[in-house]
């Protein structure tokens, strides 16, 4: 270092010397031999005394640079030793202490030496690998003798580089006090919940004084029993509707636990057979009461929205959800249908347009709901299109057929001409979902200020929020019920066109497997005003029927079935097949004697594609929300980006366990 340092200090002049020779030379070939040697003796003297000059200027930049050093080597050892931090120094390779201070050793419990010692033997808690991955502070608190340090330090390396030969030094700073404050701070913040009985009025109905008293009395009994552990406050703010207000130390073992009052009170049954169901939504991590009074309420309408029966915790990020595994009972009332009519058809007659469309790979549910809103729009005189990007969909059929009517010349649009055609007045009216991410157009979506949305699946963790219309029912058995029921109210059976029929009618009998599934009766209504609009079964039945290859292959795909647990088919294909095939494929799984459930896996497009049945109390809704899917009870999907189809394979395995065992935490959806 000493030798670099005079070296940048000493002036460049070797140039100056070389001109002056060249001078010489110059004067020597000019014939001037007398004065060239004048000139090479000048130049020797000067290089004499500016070699001496150089040495003495040497000389004293050493003394003064060593000096310097060596008042930084006394300031360096003299801050190491009197450091007001414990401090100790180590080899990370080895983990050996080479030294420490005096105040390391005594929160080690003053040991008078640490020679021969290994750090991770005085806190096995403590991971050097920070220090190797060049971070200078330690990632997490490290507790020593029942106190917590934060660890700082850097590394010395080696010359030659690597791991070998470095040397450690840490310094370790007290933080209990300022750590317990802080767990005192998170365990005592306040946590909001609200408990609903969601079938109250299905549970009391009918039902003697006495009985209905018992019951509820049973109910609160339960519920009470069931707070009490927390210390919290809880009260009744209706004849359904409770708050209870508790610490969040108490809501990790309400998680642990699963919130077993769901079912405690569903053990509650009333002499008509039907048990009583509570939704809990519960709101955390919030600035404020009212904020924590918000959230709570949002975890309930979540909760409802997916069917009731089950627990919803909602922070300022996302949703966790517990329970939900029973399938919902069909709890709708005309009510809300009428003013939910009357509502679309307010916001259709004021809209410049009406654009519809459904989820990505539109199906024929989506499609028969998006031609049966167009109908509303037209007898509204409101110019109307739906979204049919340049793709192959699953509903390619029924599009083409609605194609052909006259009425539907110019109707579908892409997503650049439906963007150039939207303005400020635009209704959009998404169909079949209620996730942005998975509808057709999420630019569309984002661009349009008056959004309507019209779906039966179960209310995932994100969902489209600020909508000017949300019918959501996850009691219907497809959006084209939702959408004919609302066509009751706003159009006469005459003024349907047959084709429109024929396309709502398709897309009831796809989501209830010809009326076998999912069906209430609500469904029949729905399908007994398509008949009478002029809807033929007999030409729906046709948009079902596939060709030969398509069978093949879904037969096919049965064929490589194996069970799973005991009443679970699983099929996974190593070769990407069609959609609708291995939906059917899985439809089919479920005839087979002694299977509940069927799952169906195939590659698409680097991605994973599942389909996901059930015939029996198996949700598969919930199951498939742990790979980032969603859907109904009875029926869901998911598409997993970036895996092969084995890993999802054992993705699905690890969620039927988590979903059968109970040994992990509840699923719970991602965003």
């Amino acid at each position: 270092m000493y030798h670099k340092l005079t070296r940048m200090l000493a002036p460049r002049i070797g140039l100056y010397f070389a001109v002056m020779l060249a001078f010489a030379g110059v004067t020597a070939l000019l014939g001037h031999r007398e004065a060239a040697v004048a000139e090479l003796v000048v130049v020797a003297a000067l290089l004499v005394a500016f070699g001496l000059s150089a040495l003495r200027r040497r000389r004293e930049a050493n003394h003064y640079i060593k000096e310097i050093m060596d008042s930084m080597d006394q300031a360096t050892q003299a801050s190491t030793l009197n450091c007001p931090l414990p401090l100790v120094m180590f080899r990370p390779d080895t983990d050996e202490v080479v030294w420490s201070n005096d105040r390391f050793l005594r929160i080690t419990g003053d040991q008078e030496t640490m020679f021969d010692t290994r750090l991770a033997d005085l806190a096995p808690s403590f991971d050097s690998r920070w220090l190797l991955e060049g971070k200078s502070e330690c990632p997490g608190e490290v507790e020593l003798n029942g106190r917590r340090y934060q660890v700082f330090g850097d590394l010395a390396r080696p010359a030659a580089g690597g791991e070998e030969g470095l040397l450690a030094t840490t310094y370790w700073l007290d933080v209990t006090d300022l750590a317990d404050t802080r767990d005192i701070y998170k365990a005592t913040k306040p946590v909001l919940a609200l408990l609903l009985l969601d079938n109250y009025e299905d549970v009391i109905k009918g039902q003697d004084e006495n009985i209905r008293s018992a019951m509820l009395n049973d109910i609160s009994q339960r519920m009470t029993q069931w707070v009490e552990q927390a210390h919290g406050i809880f009260l009744r703010l209706d004849r359904d509707r409770f708050l209870f207000l508790f610490e969040e130390q108490y809501l990790a073992d309400y998680k642990e636990e699963k919130f077993s009052l769901l079912d405690s009170v569903r053990e509650v049954v009333a002499p008509a057979g039907i048990p009583a169901t509570l939704s809990i939504g519960v709101g955390v991590d919030g600035d404020t009461f009212e904020e924590l009074y918000r959230f709570a309420n949002l975890s309930v309408e979540m909760a409802l929205s997916r069917g009731g029966d089950q627990a919803v915790i909602k922070n300022r990020f996302t949703f966790e959800f517990f329970g939900g595994r029973s399938k919902e009972a069909e709890r709708r009332t005309k009510v809300k249908s009428r003013v939910m009519a009357s509502a679309m058809g307010e916001l259709a007659a004021d809209a410049s347009c009406l654009i519809v469309m459904g989820h990505k790979s539109p199906d024929f549910d989506a499609a028969g709901a998006a031609v049966g809103v167009c109908a509303i729009a037209r007898m509204k005189g409101v110019p109307h299109y739906i979204l049919r990007d340049h793709v192959s969909t699953p509903a390619d059929d029924l599009y083409e057929r609605v194609a052909k009517m006259p009425q539907y010349e110019g109707v579908f649009l892409d997503s650049q001409e439906a963007m150039l055609r939207a303005d400020s007045r635009t209704l959009l009216v998404v169909v079949d979902t209620n996730r942005p991410e998975q509808v057709q157009s999420r630019e569309l979506l984002d661009s349009c200020n008056k959004v309507a949305v019209i779906d039966h699946h179960r209310r995932a963790a994100t969902y489209i929020e600020g909508a000017d219309l949300n019918f959501h029912e996850p009691y219907a058995s497809s959006a084209s019920e939702l959408v004919t029921e609302l066509i009751g109210y706003l159009m006469e059976p005459n003024d349907l066109l047959p084709g429109e029929a024929e396309a709502l009618m398709a897309g009831l009998m796809l989501d209830t497997k010809n009326f076998t599934m999912r069906t209430g009766g609500r469904t029949f209504e729905a399908a007994a005003l398509l008949r009478r609009a002029g809807g033929d079964t007999g030409q729906v039945r046709k948009m079902f029927q596939t060709n030969l290859t398509d069978a093949v292959a879904k037969y096919g795909i049965i064929q490589n079935a194996k069970m799973y647990r005991q009443d679970i088919a699983i099929a996974a294909s190593a070769h990407s097949v069609g959609r609708v095939t291995a939906a059917q494929a899985a439809d089919e799984l479920l005839n087979i004697a002694g299977i509940g459930a069927s799952f169906v896996l195939y590659p698409e497009e680097g991605r994973v594609v599942v389909s996901g049945r059930s015939l029996s109390d198996t949700n598969v809704q919930v199951i498939l929300e742990a790979l980032g899917g969603g859907g109904n009870a009875g029926a869901a999907g998911a598409q997993i980006p970036g895996k092969t189809v084995e890993q999802v394979l054992e993705e699905l395995h690890a969620a039927l366990d988590r979903y059968f065992d109970g040994d992990e935490e509840e699923d719970r959806a991602q965003p």
